[in-house]
């Protein structure tokens, strides 16, 4: 898994903090890990469904980033939010 649990961290207080810069450095360090949780979802799907991994990762993440006022207490946190949106 890319960028360790503390960097995440790091990045996510100064995405938190305001600085939008900070969103570029964070998208590569979560999104294989995203699209993991997506891949484990789709899985658990009814045979027949037209969910898409990517899709599944896209949507919720876009719904993240616009967030303002999310205070990312941690990695594991923006991760446990992640998988609610994803369900």
């Amino acid at each position: 898994m890319a960028g360790s649990q503390h960097e995440v961290t790091k990045l996510l207080g100064q995405w938190r903090g305001g600085n939008q810069e900070t969103l570029d450095k964070l998208t590569p360090l979560v999104y294989d890990e995203l699209h993991r949780l997506a891949h484990l979802y789709i899985r658990r799907e009814r045979p027949g469904h037209t969910l898409q991994t990517t899709a599944l990762v896209n949507e919720p993440y876009l719904r993240l980033v616009e967030q303002k006022n999310v205070d990312w207490e941690s990695r594991a946190h923006f991760f446990a939010v992640s998988a609610q949106v994803m369900k």
